[in-house]
């Protein structure tokens, strides 16, 4: 007889410190057999559907919800995923072999610091004690002690930019097939060290993160008993509690061997601190390496206005020093309706002045005013050209930036959009006729998720300092309920 398991998806990295809130008309969400219609796209959605036609499990597909990184989720939409995934599982009677959720870990709405947490205890309670609860996270998660003791065994991603999303679903449904099949239900451990780290920090290609999952892998071949060994970077611009870095271990083996490898983990991170406490140069240091502009693309990424951290997308700062300081043959995408509304119904060639960004953050200078010239407009839609991008694991197959309008001003380019659009795949600018390659200078609203696309293409790559919510200075962050103390904010 097949197994029954249920499917549920909520997926939102919360930005506690930016105005505003992020709405239930916010998320796109896909409903019951809706779900369906993912199987074997990019996203870990995908891979789970799947895989279990590969086990033969008879599907429940409960309720999927997800959004783009944005300010503090208001409670309705929480409440409303919750009754819809309670719903759920009241009609399957109890007949439920195992729940498989697609989460993210850094989640906060209103009420609720830790919403991983409490949709996963007020799941426990339905469901009781011995279903098994599988699901995959985003390493970026601010993982708890809740989320811990109310599931079996979620698999973080283990690389930044997030290029095995799919993969790492692949692996929780796998365990959870083990489960399925021999009867041996894991249990998780945790650990939280002291220790915070922007998101410029937390690249796997670098220290700490780099030498820390080498260590959890090692750890996971060292002990059969360990189904999963996570290293979480931890989502920086979330004021809680757990917020920062942690580790959890999901095992059929002693708690003593799961705290003992926790431990070798924590004193790790706290050995490797400072090598993730990385901070961005001003502009004008950057900009003296620029003159005169060298051969091959320039990549400047700008941290604070980081469109995958719940940054607006809209900051003008490197806008402001690319046109001051006349730099040619750039582009940089700038995610402001208001002017693509304006240029809707002018014809390509068409000369207006606009006001441009610079309405999404208090930091910020405000809106810059330059005549430009309308290149052409479109629908905003695209493919995603890597499928194994940062951006897959948040969308799948296809992204749609909203209607959009290409500008130009004095050689520079701008990509105007309607969306919030993660610059992580190339796809966004050869969609409106921009070929990157052939650019000198492109401006990324980003902070390392952009590298698996940008790395191959570019002659360097310079991160700079600027006005915005999503700055690499942890210290700079208006806390009030993060543990302390913590490095770097306590020394």
């Amino acid at each position: 007889m097949p197994k029954r398991v249920l499917i549920a998806g909520l997926f939102h990295e919360t930005h506690t410190f930016l105005d505003g809130t992020t709405g239930l008309s916010d998320f796109a969400v896909l409903r019951g057999d809706e779900m369906l219609c993912c199987t074997g796209d990019s996203s870990p959605l995908g891979a789970v559907l799947e895989c279990a036609r590969e086990f033969g499990w008879e599907i429940i597909p409960a309720v999927d919800f997800r959004a783009t990184p944005g300010a503090i989720v208001e409670d309705e939409a929480v409440e409303t995923f919750w009754n819809e995934l309670s719903a759920r599982l009241t009609q399957c009677d109890d007949a439920t072999d195992a729940v498989f959720l697609i989460l993210h870990g850094a989640m906060t709405s209103e009420s609720l610091p830790d919403v991983t947490g409490e949709i996963l205890v007020r799941l426990r309670k339905q469901i009781g004690a011995t279903v098994p609860v599988f699901g995959v996270f985003d390493l970026h998660a601010n993982f708890t002690q809740r989320m811990a003791d109310h599931a079996n065994c979620l698999v973080a991603y283990r690389e930044n930019p997030h290029a095995d999303a799919r993969n790492a679903s692949v692996i929780a449904a796998r365990l959870l097939q083990r489960t399925l099949t021999t009867g041996e239900v894991p249990r998780m451990f945790w650990h939280h060290p002291p220790v915070v780290w922007p998101p410029t920090g937390v690249c796997t290609a670098d220290d700490p993160m780099r030498s820390l999952e080498q260590l959890a892998r090692k750890l996971e071949d060292e002990s059969p008993e360990f189904w999963a060994v996570n290293v979480c970077a931890g989502f920086a611009f979330a004021d809680t509690p757990d917020t920062g870095a942690s580790f959890v271990i999901a095992t059929v083996g002693a708690e003593e061997n799961a705290r003992a490898a926790l431990a070798r983990l924590g004193d790790f991170a706290l050995e490797k601190k400072d090598a993730g406490n990385v901070t961005d140069p001003p502009l004008d240091e950057i900009f003296a390496r620029l003159d005169p502009l060298p051969p091959g693309l320039t990549v400047l990424v700008e941290p604070s206005d980081n469109i995958g951290g719940g940054a607006p997308g809209d900051g003008t700062g490197l806008l402001r020093a690319l046109v001051s300081r006349r730099i040619r043959n750039a582009a940089i995408c700038i995610n402001d309706p208001h002017s693509v509304q304006r240029l809707a119904s002018l014809a390509p060639g068409a000369r207006i002045t606009l006001p441009i960004g610079g309405r999404g953050s208090r930091l910020d200078a405000g809106p810059l005013i330059l005549e430009v010239e309308l290149v052409r407009g479109s629908d905003g839609k695209f493919d995603l050209e890597d499928r194994q991008s940062h951006l897959a694991s948040m969308c799948g197959d296809r992204f749609d930036m909203g209607s959009c309008a290409v500008v130009r001003h004095d050689g520079l380019t701008i990509l105007l959009t309607s969306h919030k659009t993660p610059p992580f795949d190339l796809g966004q600018w050869r969609s409106q006729g921009i070929e990157p390659t052939q650019l000198s200078v492109i401006a990324v609203k980003a902070a390392v998720a952009h590298r698996r696309v940008y790395d191959p293409i570019a002659a360097r790559m310079l991160w700079v300092d600027t006005p915005g919510p999503c700055t690499s200075n942890v210290r700079s962050l208006p806390y009030r309920k993060i543990l302390r103390p913590i490095f770097p904010i306590d020394g």
